[in-house]
């Protein structure tokens, strides 16, 4: 395919990742969509996604107004990593979700295991021709991972998922999406409280009168990215969603883009070769 959809991911969303307690899974999902947020994410490994899935149906929200996300289960997590299981699995993410399509698929958690692109995106054309998802995506991926991906599939892809903060800038993935008409998508973008400890980003928080997570999601923002933190308090789903508000000045953003230190949060057995 020659490129992704576009597609309007909104600029701040919640991660789950981690969240598998029932109540306080459902209880952060319906404080954040109180608050204001209008995506959340989710994934079948996570485990959550009957607790996402009821969170949102009970909210005042309208269905529509929510954009959804979640991931099929990648190969490290199955032995049967063939097409017709992957179909499977897609169609039980929406089951567990309690929905007819979700608004971004991805067909892609992890690219390792027994990953192969032809039967992965084989099952992605099918689950897009049941109606299963808006727009497809994949996680995890370098450029190179994502150029094979696109060339073995009938449905573009639309968006690209990866860990993405200052201690880790992704200047190649970000202009390779551009470049593509792809949307990425930020997830870690606090670093796991690693942006706490940063001190350009304590300064500029200093200096504005926030915090440090608020000067992490606003820079991500700057550089039209897309950031799903993952949140369980309320203090903190209305710290991040505060950072909508903060408008950093070009010092700012130069001081952060200089920083020159390169600390992975997730780097898996089963990751690729980044």
């Amino acid at each position: 395919m020659v490129g992704g959809e576009p597609i309007d991911v909104p600029d701040l969303g919640l991660g789950t990742y981690r969240n598998d307690d029932w109540d306080q899974c459902t209880e952060s999902v319906q404080t954040a969509l109180e608050v204001g947020y209008r995506h959340v994410d989710t994934a079948e490994a996570y485990g959550n996604e009957e607790a996402v899935g009821e969170s949102i149906a009970a909210s005042s929200i309208p269905r529509e107004d929510v954009f959804l996300a979640t991931k099929v289960l990648h190969p490290k997590f199955t032995d049967d990593y063939a097409t017709e299981s992957i179909v499977q699995n897609g169609r039980a993410c929406l089951e567990r979700l309690g929905v007819d399509s979700v608004d971004l698929f991805y067909g892609v958690h992890w690219p390792g295991g027994e990953y192969d692109p032809a039967e992965t995106f084989e099952a992605c054309e099918r689950l897009d021709e049941e109606g299963a998802f808006d727009h497809l995506g994949v996680c995890n991926m370098t450029p190179e991972l994502i150029d094979e991906a696109r060339d073995v599939s009938d449905v573009p892809i639309s968006a690209v998922q990866v860990e993405m903060h200052p201690l880790l800038q992704q200047e190649e993935l970000r202009e390779y999406c551009e470049r593509h008409g792809m949307d990425l998508v930020a997830y870690a973008p606090l670093g796991n409280g690693r942006m706490f400890e940063v001190p350009e980003l304590q300064e500029i928080a200093d200096k504005h009168g926030v915090s440090a997570a608020r000067v992490s999601l606003a820079w991500l923002r700057e550089k039209g990215v897309s950031s799903i933190p993952k949140a369980a308090s309320e203090d903190h789903i209305r710290d991040n969603w505060q950072s909508l508000e903060l408008a950093l000045d070009d010092e700012d953003v130069r001081k952060i883009d200089s920083i020159d230190r390169e600390e992975r949060q997730y780097d898996n057995p089963y990751a690729p070769d980044w």
